[in-house]
C-alpha cells in the first residue's frame, strides 16, 4: 500500500532563530481511513526516512499496515516529511542553511500543518529516534492534542554522546570528498553494536570483493544513501538530531512535562547508545513524580539503536495495548 505525496504550502514561519521564512513547502501522506474518519495516528519519520511509513518500500511497514499492529483498517497515518529532506526531489525546496531549523521548529511546523488540516486531536504520536524528539517537542507545544505520546528509542533530550556523534557527523559532511557516503559509514558504526556486528558477520569474508564482509556492507549503505539523499539533507536533519530539549528556555522537565496531558509511552532499546534505557528510566521516575500516566517498554537485542527498525514482533508486543 502505498499514497501519492500531499502538499502544504505554510505562510509566514519564524524559527526560534529569529528566521522569517516566506513560505515552507512542507510535503506528506496518509495511508489507511481518509482524515477525519477515523482516529488519526501522526508517525515520524527518523534522520534518512520519510513519510513512506507503508507499504512496499515503508521504513515501518512491520508495524504499520492492514491488519497490522497500526491496523489501516481501523486509523487514519498521517507523516510528515522534515522540510528539507529532500523526498520531493525539488532542489529549490531545500535549504543552504543547515542550523536554520532545531527539532522545536519542526515541531512548530508540524503543529502549523496540522492547524491547516483542521486536524484538533490526535489518538497517537509515535516516532523512533528524532522523530521521536520532534513528537516530545510537539506534546510540549500543544499540551492537549495528543492523546497517547510514544518516543521510541528517543528522549526529550539529545544526550552530550549524542550531541558529540552528530558533531563528528557535521565534520566528516563538511570536509570529505565523498561526504554523504563516509558519513553514512561513521553513522552505521552507531547505530549498532560490536555485538551485533559479531552476529551478522562473524569475520566472514568476501573473496569476490576482497574484502570482509563487514566492509562490503558499510560500503553498500553508504553507496545506497549517496543515490538517495543529498549533502544539504543531511547535514540539516544531523543538526535537527541534536537540538531536542523540550526544557531549554522554559524551566526544568518536570514543570515543562507536567503541562503534557497525553498518556506517555516510552520504548527504549537496551542496547541503544543514542538514546539509552537507563536515561529513559530516569525519565519514567521524574513522569512517575508528576502523577503522568507512564508505561516503559525496552525492546532486547543486539542491533542497538537500529533495533527500533528491526526488532518489529517485540515492537508489536509493546504497542498492542494502546492500538
Amino acid at each position: 500500500m502505498n499514497t501519492a505525496v500531499r502538499k502544504l504550502q505554510l505562510q509566514d514561519f519564524t524559527t526560534i532563530g529569529g528566521v522569517t521564512l516566506d513560505t515552507i513547502h512542507l510535503f506528506y501522506k496518509v495511508f489507511g481511513q481518509p482524515l477525519h474518519t477515523a482516529p488519526i495516528v501522526l508517525v515520524n519519520h527518523a534522520l534518512t526516512g520519510n513519510s513512506t511509513v507503508t507499504g512496499v518500500e515503508g521504513w515501518w511497514s512491520g508495524i504499520i499496515g492492514a491488519g497490522l499492529c497500526i491496523d489501516t483498517d481501523r486509523y487514519t497515518v498521517l507523516s510528515f516529511n522534515i522540510p528539507g529532506n529532500g523526498y520531493d526531489g525539488d532542489e529549490t525546496h531545500l535549504y543552504s542553511n543547515y542550523k536554520l531549523f532545531t527539532a522545536r521548529d519542526i515541531a512548530s511546523i508540524f503543529a502549523k500543518a496540522l492547524t491547516a488540516l483542521s486536524i484538533a486531536n490526535i489518538y497517537a504520536v509515535i516516532g523512533g529516534s528524532v522523530g521521536g524528539g520532534i513528537a516530545w517537542e510537539l506534546a510540549v507545544l500543544q499540551p492537549n492534542l495528543i492523546q497517547h505520546l510514544i518516543p521510541v528509542a528517543a528522549d526529550w533530550r539529545s544526550s552530550d554522546w549524542l550531541r558529540a556523534n552528530c558533531l563528528v557527523q557535521e565534520q566528516i559532511l563538511l570536509n570529505s570528498n565523498n561526504p554523504v557516503h563516509d558519513a553514512r559509514l561513521h553513522a552505521m558504526l552507531m547505530y549498532r553494536t560490536p555485538e551485533s556486528f559479531e552476529q551478522k558477520f562473524d569475520h566472514s569474508f568476501n573473496e569476490d570483493q576482497n574484502m570482509y564482509n563487514v566492509e562490503s556492507w558499510l560500503l553498500h549503505h553508504g553507496s545506497k544513501l549517496n543515490e538517495r539523499f543529498t549533502l544539504s539533507a543531511y547535514k540539516l536533519v544531523n543538526h535537527i538530531l541534536s537540538t531536542i530539549d523540550i526544557t531549554k528556555g522554559r524551566g526544568d522537565f518536570e514543570a515543562v512535562a507536567a503541562t503534557i496531558t497525553s498518556d506517555i509511552h516510552l520504548i527504549s532499546v537496551d542496547s541503544d547508545l543514542f538514546f539509552t534505557a537507563a536515561a529513559d528510566k530516569l525519565t519514567v521516575k521524574k513522569l512517575q513524580k508528576i502523577n503522568h500516566n507512564v508505561t516503559h517498554g525496552i525492546i532486547t537485542s543486539v542491533h542497538g539503536h537500529d533495533a527500533f527498525l528491526i526488532e518489529f514482533q517485540q515492537l508489536k508486543t509493546l504497542l498492542q495495548h494502546i492500538f
